[in-house]
């Protein structure tokens, strides 16, 4: 629930910008800029959602939390209502590089394959398609710009997780147990895996995060564009 409504904001936060602009017009710092605020909106409305998701899926077998309304309930009467934004911090800190090099990457991605396009059209003495990319042509695209994002922010993305499961009594066979306040702060969490782990403890998990993230990026910017082509026809 939390990717799609993730997803679905920062597609909605970005098509405000083609309507000021024809986005693939603006610099890649703006492209930056927006995908960034546009990531940050989506963490702060549905990160209780992210929570949840992180916690349900790291508490293993027997289960500590059987549903998410248990898991919920338990969460605001330990914790209160701040529990649920548990490691917001280091997500923000996360989603900003994450999100600005999502979209910032995507666009200088998406003018190079356009560039490779009208040399391919020069040659072949075409016109009228230069600016047209196929839908393969953005998938691959957005597949590219979510890799790369990913690969840059994971060590972010482990920290993040690691504030998620504070206190989270699961079985030892699925992991050592973070216990509560085990990090006094981002830079203290960072510098405690590297001290315990190595500089590999920040990557683990890169391998089927990516395979995830991915595809997720992928979809998302062939959806915003056809949903921003669609939006743009029917407002001029």
């Amino acid at each position: 629930m939390f990717q799609l409504l993730f997803a679905f904001s920062q597609v909605m936060g970005s098509l405000f910008c083609c309507f000021a602009e024809n986005h693939i017009n603006l610099s890649a710092y703006l492209s930056y800029v927006s995908g960034a605020l546009a990531g940050c909106a989506a963490t702060v409305g549905s990160y209780p959602f992210d929570l949840l998701r992180t916690i349900l899926a790291s508490q293993g077998e027997p289960k500590v939390y059987p549903t998410m309304r248990s898991a919920f309930v338990d969460i605001i009467s330990t914790r209160g209502f701040r529990g649920l934004y548990a490691g917001l911090s280091p997500t923000l800190v996360e989603i900003i590089p994450y999100a600005g090099l999502q979209f910032g990457t995507y666009d200088t991605f998406k003018r190079w394959t356009m560039d490779w396009n009208r040399i391919r059209s020069s040659n072949t003495s075409s016109t009228g398609a230069d600016n047209n990319l196929s839908s393969f042509q953005l998938f691959v695209c957005g597949l590219a710009a979510g890799t790369c994002a990913k690969l840059v922010c994971h060590p972010l993305d482990v920290v993040k997780k690691r504030f998620q499961i504070e206190g989270l009594q699961r079985h030892p066979k699925y992991g050592a147990r973070v216990e509560h306040r085990a990090y006094r702060n981002m830079s203290d969490a960072l510098s405690r895996i590297v001290q315990a782990e190595g500089w590999a403890g920040l990557y683990k998990g890169i391998v089927p995060s990516t395979v995830k993230a991915a595809p997720a990026g992928a979809v998302t910017f062939v959806a915003y564009e056809y949903a921003s082509d669609w939006l743009e026809s029917i407002l001029t």
